[in-house]
């Protein structure tokens, strides 16, 4: 702890201080209970989103064989060109919002390929959205966490450092304060003690 003045002045900036943080504290831990609610949402949906992209691509790998004889074909047949995103806010955090994904699909010559590509490229696609999803899900825990990680550092100041900190200055500065207030009712009587108790009244004896 820095060293304190002990003065009345040094109690009052403390006593304001230790209000200060008393105040503030519960709604950092509001905050951090917030937050770690969040993540365990997040961490859900994108759990949600990351089973139905594993479902799609189970269903993908049915179309594997087909390819067998050009498997880049499979690779390259949908390219995803952007993702669009939205932005919210989570207790004060800004965060990415999943909207959509614009794709872009391979030219393909429909008298050399099988009509069933049309609809391995719709697979394909819905596999890309969902990964894109997945992918924003993640930023998105990812900053929530990071906001936790600095409020939960907060928390643990205000409760291991400086509300004890205040606590142990006011207790120093009050026992500091009625020492010297002990000290000069002390010196008070002393002084009185020492002061005649009666002056000889009037001027010299005629």
């Amino acid at each position: 702890m820095a060293r304190i003045k002990l003065t009345k002045t040094e109690l009052k900036a403390q006593t304001d201080a230790l209000k200060r943080f008393c105040r503030f504290l519960p709604m950092l831990q509001l905050k951090k209970q917030q937050l770690q609610g969040e993540i365990a949402q997040i961490a859900a949906k994108a759990e949600a989103v990351a089973a139905a992209e594993r479902k799609r691509r189970d269903e993908l790998s049915s179309w594997i064989g087909l390819f067998a004889t050009s498997p880049r074909l499979l690779e390259d047949l949908v390219e995803v060109k952007s993702v669009k995103t939205g932005v919210s806010n989570i207790a004060g955090v800004t965060i990415p919002v999943f909207d959509s994904i614009e794709t872009q699909t391979a030219e393909i010559d429909a008298w050399d390929t099988p009509a069933w590509i049309d609809d391995a490229a719709v697979s394909i696609r819905d596999i890309l959205s969902l990964k894109a999803e997945r992918e924003v899900f993640e930023e998105q825990r990812r900053l929530v966490t990071r906001e936790l990680q600095l409020t939960s550092q907060r928390v643990n100041l205000f409760e291991k450092v400086k509300i004890p900190e205040c606590k142990e200055a006011i207790r120093l500065i009050k026992i500091a304060i009625g020492d010297e207030q002990t000290a000069a009712v002390t010196r008070g009587k002393i002084a009185k003690s020492r002061t005649p108790e009666s002056t000889t009244d009037g001027g010299d004896a005629q």
